[in-house]
This record gives C-alpha cells, structure tokens and sequence, in this order.
C-alpha cells in the first residue's frame, strides 16, 4: 500500500483525500518509480472536476497528478533501457496518479534524469515543457519568424518562450500584467491581455505574424487568428476544435523518451529555466493544487516527497 493524494468523487477541491491505495507490479513497458516531486497542473483540477471524462482513465478514489521524478524501484517485462536505481522523470502510466508515494510510468515516455538537474526541476517538464516542444515542432518556424503567444506567463508559455529564443524566433508574447516581467526576461516583447489586445499587437506588428500558438481558447484565439498573415499556422491545446475551424488544430503530443532527454539536457545546460515558483510538501498537496486552481501562483508549483 502506498498513499496518495487525489478525490472520492468528481467536483470540487472539498472531495479531494489522502487515500492508501495498492500499486501493482510494473506490466510489460512500464516502471515502478518512487516519487522524490510530482508537477501540479491545471490539468489535475480539470479532471477532478470531470471535465476530462472520456479522455483520462479514472478509478474512484482517482489520484491526481500526471507527472513525476523519482528513483527506478522495479521494471516490467520488455524494459531494457532502465534499470533498478535510475534516476529519471516522467508521464505517469494510464491509470496512475503522481501525487503519490510510488507510482508506474510507461518506458517510452520516461527519460533519465541529469544530475545537475533538480528534482522538482525535472518533475515539471513532461507537461509543461514538453507541451512547448512539441508546438515548436508542430509549427516548424525558421529563424526571423515572428510567432503570437496567448497565455506567455504560465508553465507552456514561459517554457515556449524560452526554446523559441534559440531557435531565432521572435515571440510577441500576451500576457497580464502580473507576467510582463517573466515574458520579457525570457526574451519575448509583451503585450497586455485583455480588451483591445489585438490593436496593441497590431501597433507593434502592422503587416501581422507569422504564427499563432494559443493556450487561451475561445474568442481570444478567434480575435488573434484575424492576425496571423494568411497561410500561417496556428495550434491550440486550450481549445483546438476552434482552431480546426480557424484553419489550424491541436498540439501532436509526442511524450517521447527523446523529446524529454533533449528538454532534460537543455536545463542542465542552462538554456531552460522550468520556471518553479512554488513547492510544496506532500502533507500539503491540498494547497498545491489551489494555489493552481486559483491561478494566482507565479511559475510552476510542485509536491515534494521526504
């Protein structure tokens, strides 16, 4: 038995509990990891609200979570690349929550963890900076381009920002005010959210971008399409059934062991900040959560584990 964090019942933060739940033996392809940090994403709430019914398997009691570091305890069948001891991060399998003591990861979406890179550092790059990965991949701007971020301050936006930067692409970056200083430390002009932020963008911009990645959805995207020159790509994961309608579409998630190798060695190299702002202890996974669900945390938030 080992003890997690998650909810009896869809709803509200008040059927969220500390639940003793079995962990079996890794099946062919996965890992059983004790966890040393569990990343906390808007996600989390998402689905214990219900609002990802259909598409995050869910066992009441469900234990939160989706991403984790921790040490290799067992290896399932088929497993050859990892070993008992390993240090590594990682999705967690379907199924299986992060706010947990131990859980199961799948092989293919686990990478070693760097040595120079923190717990709590590599607990937040699955979602987060994987996220902006696989946009950037998605969008294949050359160097020169111009691309339009809405949402630039939270966990995907400030990680896009900051492997767009190499890659020679000029971010305009719209965001409130409470995240200019992030968004333009990671290299990317700011603009104001909010009413007329079209006509801001347009002032800087006069003959459009070249590109727009969005983490907002709904009207906002469709204002910030009318920017986007004609032919220019344009991707969601806040609401990709609008931009399929604007011509665009969602995020190929690839949850690689080499996306997250390649994303692991750039923040041991110093060329990407993760960006954690907050970090909790386990006997506090509660608040973690609602400093995310309230969304007045600045940076990533993450539990951490004796």
């Amino acid at each position: 038995m080992v003890t997690a964090y998650g909810f009896a019942e869809y709803g509200g933060p008040e059927t969220q509990i500390y639940v003793d739940v079995t962990l079996p033996p890794p099946g062919a392809g996965q890992l059983q990891v004790s966890v040393r940090a569990a990343g906390v994403n808007p996600a989390d709430w998402k689905v214990r609200a219900g609002d990802r019914k259909g598409t995050v398997a869910v066992t009441l009691p469900g234990v939160l979570g989706r991403e984790v570091s921790g040490v290799v305890t067992a290896v399932g069948a088929q497993v050859t690349e990892f070993r008992i001891g390993d240090e590594v991060f990682g999705a967690t399998a379907s199924g299986f929550g992060g706010y947990t003591e131990s859980t199961l990861l799948d092989a293919a979406s686990t990478a070693h963890k760097p040595a120079s890179v923190s717990w709590a550092d590599a607990a937040v790059l699955t979602v987060s900076a994987g996220t902006a990965y696989d946009a950037l991949h998605d969008l294949d701007l050359p160097a020169g381009s111009t691309l339009l971020l809405l949402g630039a301050g939270g966990g995907v936006g400030v990680s896009t920002l900051a492997l767009a930067r190499p890659r020679g692409i000029e971010v305009i970056g719209v965001a409130s005010e409470a995240k200019k200083s992030a968004v333009e430390a990671a290299g990317a002009r700011w603009v104001r959210s909010g009413v007329g932020f079209t006509d801001r963008i347009a002032a800087l911009m006069p003959h459009g971008v070249d590109a727009l990645f969005d983490l907002v959805g709904e009207s906002t995207l469709v204002d910030a399409a009318t920017l986007v020159r004609a032919g220019g790509p344009i991707v969601s994961i806040a609401d990709p059934s609008t931009a399929g309608r604007l011509g665009g579409g969602g995020v190929n998630r690839r949850r690689t062991t080499a996306v997250f190798a390649e994303v692991a060695a750039l923040v041991a190299t110093g060329a990407l900040d993760p960006g954690v702002g907050a970090r909790y202890p386990f006997t506090e996974a509660g608040a973690a959560l609602a400093a995310v669900e309230d969304g007045h945390h600045g940076g990533k938030v993450v539990i951490e584990f004796p």
